[in-house]
């Protein structure tokens, strides 16, 4: 699979939706499907998928649909979202994150999944190969996990006098460990501690800040 964008993924997707499927429809449906985020975090995303979308012939509301689903940072629901979206027969999921994609590949081997993860999808099983995804699935990676060693580093240049750093992770996504993992390993070359904090939803991360200040 060659990095691309991911609006031009699911116009493929959209381009290859059966016939079958269209005819028994007034018009496709597309499931959004994201473990964070929300309608006003999104924005910018939402507006490019949209953009994207009308490139390929398809207008939100006019001859598609789209179904959100936000899991409000709790990875335990995004099971039952990704049921609903496989129950109303959507014609394609879009799955923001890790988490997000691995919950539509378990719920549904048919319908097709265009996928925006941060880490290799590989490694994650989300497909085979890069090269030869297979399966249902296909999408963009970022490769953000490499962001904790070089968000640390950049850290340590604005703050040199800091001697610990606190990392803030969230235990339910997965690629929080390799994201970990990173920052710890560049922690003894940028000669710096880092304090690791684990939060999961509002009241843990503002817990973890308090930690932090009172420490």
């Amino acid at each position: 699979m060659k990095r691309r964008a991911f609006i031009t993924l699911l116009g493929s997707a959209a381009a290859a939706w059966p016939l079958a499927a269209r005819a028994q429809q007034t018009m496709p449906v597309i499931g959004y499907l994201n473990l964070g985020g929300s309608p006003e975090s999104d924005a910018v995303r939402l507006t490019g998928l949209r953009r994207g979308l009308n490139q390929t012939g398809y207008v939100e509301g006019r001859n598609l649909l789209i179904e959100y689903r936000w899991a409000g940072n709790q990875v335990g629901r995004l099971s039952a979202l990704v049921s609903d979206l496989v129950q109303l027969q959507v014609s394609a999921i879009l799955a923001v994150g890790v988490p997000s994609a691995l919950a539509a590949k378990a719920a549904t081997t048919s319908i097709p999944i265009v996928f925006s993860v941060g880490a290799d999808p590989v490694r994650f099983g989300l497909v085979a190969s890069l090269n030869r995804p297979g399966g249902n699935l296909t999408g963009f990676n970022a490769y953000s996990n490499e962001f904790g060693a070089k968000g640390l580093a950049l850290l340590h240049e604005l703050v040199p006098s800091a001697a610990t750093i606190g990392f803030l992770k969230n235990p339910n996504n997965p690629i929080s460990e390799l994201m970990t993992r990173d920052a710890l390993a560049a922690a003894p070359v940028a000669g710096v501690n880092v304090q690791i904090l684990k939060a999961s939803t509002d009241r843990e991360i503002d817990a973890a800040f308090v930690s932090l200040v009172q420490a």
